[in-house]
C-alpha cells in the first residue's frame, strides 16, 4: 500500500510495473470527447455484483474521486439475504472487498456520471452453483425494480465445475439462467469477465457467466502508456486472460461472423480492456485498517469487465435507452470494419490458451475499443 499514488514512470522504476491512473484510461480509450458532449454515463445505472461487498465502498469512492477529479458519485448499496458483518481478517471477506472496490471504482473512472448499485450477497460464490443462487435472485429483483441497466460480473466458474457436467446434464448451470433471460427481456446488458486462466484450446469447458450467450465476456489486455496516457505501443493479449468454448452452449448467431474461429460452439472472450497487472488501474481502500492506501497490483479480468460495463452506461445514455444484448451490435460492427473497435494482434493466453493475430480470436475477441467511437456506433446503430 502506498500514501499516494506515483507517476507510471516512477512504478516502473520502483515497482517493476506500470501503474495507470483513470485520467490515463481516459485518454487511452479516446473517452474525453464523450465527457465534452456530456455522455458520462448520467441517468444510467451500472449494478456490481460482489459476495460480502465492502464495508468502506462510499468512503474509498470519495477519496477516490477527490484524487483525480472526478465527480462524487452516492453508491446504492442493496443486501441481498443474510450478509455477515465484515471481518477485515477473514481472507475470504477480505478477497471480495478488494475485488468490490476494484469493481465500483473501475466503473466509475470510466462512467463518472452512472448511478452505481452495489448488490452484496451473503454467500460466497467459489466454484460451481456455490453462492451463484443468491446473486441470480438478486439480480433478478434488481432488474424487475427497474434498477439495472448494465449489471458486471467480475467472477467466473468452470462450466466442468457444476454437478452432471461430466454427463452431459447441464441442468445445474441453465435453470440458474432465468435472472439472465429476464434480463435480456428487460433490454438490461450483462457482462462479466473472461476468467484468468489463460485460456484452454484443448477442452471445451468456458468460465461462466462469460460463457453464456446472454452474457458479453470481456477478456483482459495490457496497455503500454506513458505519464500521459499515450500509447508507447499498441495493446497486447495479456497472458493471463481467460479464452475458451462452451460445451454447454451452442455458437449464438451473433457469432456467425467468426464461425470459423469459434466452430459450433460458443466462443469467448468477445470484447477486451485493460487487464493486466502490468499497467493496472489504481485503487484506493480502507477496507482492512490494517492496510489502508493505494494499490496497483493488477486483478485480470475483474477489472476489464466493469470497464467495459461503463462504455456501456455511457451509450445508453447516448442512445437514450438501454442496449440490451450487446453482442449483437458488436459482432455486426465487427462485420462492418467499425473504427470503434480497435483489433488487438499481438500476445497470446496461457501454454494452451491462443494467440492474437488480425480479426476475432479467443485472445481478445473482436478487439478492445475506442470509446468514442464505439459509443456514437452503439448509440446510432451503425
Amino acid at each position: 500500500m502506498l500514501a499516494a499514488p506515483i507517476a507510471t514512470s516512477a512504478c516502473v522504476t520502483q515497482l517493476k510495473r506500470a501503474c495507470y491512473s483513470p485520467l490515463q484510461y481516459r485518454s487511452a480509450y479516446n473517452l474525453n470527447p464523450l465527457y465534452a458532449e456530456g455522455i458520462t454515463g448520467k441517468g444510467r445505472t451500472i449494478v456490481i455484483v460482489d459476495s460480502f461487498g465492502s464495508p468502506t465502498i462510499q468512503h474509498d469512492l470519495d477519496v477516490y474521486s477527490t484524487q483525480w477529479g472526478l465527480p462524487k458519485s452516492q453508491v446504492q448499496v442493496v443486501k441481498w439475504g443474510q450478509v455477515p458483518a465484515f471481518d477485515p481478517t477473514n481472507a475470504d471477506m477480505d478477497g471480495w472487498a478488494g475485488e468490490t472496490t476494484l469493481d465500483v471504482e473501475a466503473a466509475h473512472a470510466v462512467a463518472p456520471g452512472a448511478n452505481i448499485v452495489l448488490l452484496e450477497t451473503g454467500v460466497s460464490e467459489t466454484e460451481g452453483p456455490v453462492g451463484i443462487p443468491e446473486m441470480m435472485s438478486g439480480i433478478n429483483h434488481l432488474v424487475n425494480a427497474g434498477q439495472a441497466d448494465v449489471v458486471s460480473m467480475s467472477w467466473a466458474t468452470s462450466e466442468a465445475e457444476f454437478p452432471g457436467f461430466d454427463v452431459g446434464d447441464y441442468t445445474s448451470l441453465t435453470t440458474l439462467r432465468y435472472a439472465f433471460t429476464n434480463a435480456a427481456q428487460h433490454g438490461v446488458t450483462l457482462t462479466a469477465s473472461s476468467g484468468d486462466g489463460g485460456g484452454d484450446s484443448t477442452k471445451l469447458d468456458a468460465a461462466w457467466p462469460a460463457g453464456d450467450p446472454l452474457v458479453t465476456a470481456v477478456g483482459g489486455t495490457e496497455l503500454q502508456l506513458n505519464d500521459q496516457g499515450v500509447r508507447t505501443a499498441p495493446d497486447a493479449a495479456w497472458s493471463g486472460s481467460g479464452g475458451e468454448q462452451s460445451q454447454v452452449f451452442a455458437r449464438p448467431g451473433y457469432q456467425d461472423p467468426v464461425r470459423q474461429a469459434v466452430g459450433d460452439h460458443r466462443g469467448t472472450p468477445d470484447v477486451s480492456m485493460a487487464g493486466s497487472p502490468n499497467g493496472a488501474l489504481w485503487l484506493y481502500s480502507s477496507f482492512d485498517p490494517a492496510n489502508t492506501g493505494w494499490t496497483a497490483d493488477g486483478a485480470g479480468t475483474s477489472e476489464s469487465s466493469p470497464l467495459f460495463a461503463a462504455v456501456v452506461a455511457l451509450a445508453d445514455q447516448a442512445a437514450g435507452h438501454r442496449l440490451g444484448v450487446i453482442d449483437n451490435d458488436l459482432y455486426r460492427l465487427y462485420a462492418q470494419h467499425s473504427a470503434g473497435l480497435v483489433d488487438v494482434t499481438t500476445g497470446s493466453t496461457g501454454t494452451s490458451g491462443y494467440t492474437a493475430g488480425p480479426g476475432y480470436d479467443q485472445t481478445t475477441g473482436v478487439g478492445t475499443v475506442d470509446a468514442t467511437k464505439l459509443v456514437h456506433a452503439l448509440a446510432h446503430r451503425n
